[in-house]
């Protein structure tokens, strides 16, 4: 988890935004990691339409009520949609590249990082969709982030937010587990992002169950509840601070 903001000359992923924004193109967004072979991530996705989203994205869109924050907002297609359906939307990402794309496409976007104390506006709705929980990046850093959340959230407010049990990724053929508990929470993932020259700093990410997000939603004040079950071990949860 980090407090700091990612500059344009370091941002493989905001670099591929502004491309694709400006010429309606991109090259290969390359995802690396210690524990999976690389993969990529098809730019075009990140302008999808509301038409476009998995039915747990959709189903969040359809949940957002009164002021939301997008955190994570990227080219800002989630916020789009909630204009659209004219809510009040404030989009925040930590990629200079990525908020000035926002801006020209019409949107409230700035430069801010989730985890800033200094920020203290009210939302009714915080949105982290696309697995947005996962810039938490350790399951040690969820009390910074139901902190956080306490902080941004009005009266009555909720938290929507998808992620994955990425369990099946150690599932043998007979069922059986290769997890090495001694190494920590399974869905605690090392990401490093390239795009053409440009290969972004190491950065953590979390992928959690939806047992165990409800564990540490309770222990830090929250009640925890299911809202729809994704095709492959994802799914769509809605948080709200405990009367």
């Amino acid at each position: 988890m980090s407090n700091t903001t990612i500059p344009r000359d370091k941002d493989p992923m905001g670099q591929a935004i502004a491309e694709f924004h400006k010429k309606g193109r991109a090259g290969k967004l390359r995802v690396l990691s210690s524990m999976f072979y690389e993969d990529e991530i098809p730019v075009p996705t990140l302008f999808r339409s509301f038409d476009e989203m998995p039915p747990q994205e959709q189903e969040a869109v359809k949940l957002c009520r009164g002021r939301v924050l997008d955190v994570g907002a990227g080219s800002g297609c989630h916020s789009i949609e909630l204009a659209k359906r004219g809510l009040q939307v404030t989009a925040i990402d930590i990629s200079e590249l990525s908020v000035e794309v926002m801006k020209e496409r019409g949107i409230d976007a700035r430069i801010i990082n989730f985890f800033d104390e200094t920020f203290c506006e009210k939302f009714d709705t915080i949105l982290l969709a696309m697995n947005g929980i996962g810039i938490v990046g350790k399951t040690e850093n969820l009390a910074a982030f139901f902190k956080s959340a306490k902080r941004l959230l009005a009266d009555g407010g909720q938290i929507l937010l998808d992620s994955s049990d990425i369990r099946y990724v150690f599932m043998n053929d007979d069922g059986s587990m290769d997890i090495d508990l001694a190494a920590g929470y399974y869905g605690e993932v090392d990401y490093k992002m390239r795009y053409r020259n440009t290969t972004g700093e190491p950065f953590d990410w979390l992928y959690i169950d939806f047992d165990t997000l409800s564990m540490y939603a309770e222990e830090h004040g929250f009640e925890c509840e299911k809202c729809l079950d994704g095709e492959h071990y994802d799914y769509l949860a809605r948080l709200i601070v405990k009367k």
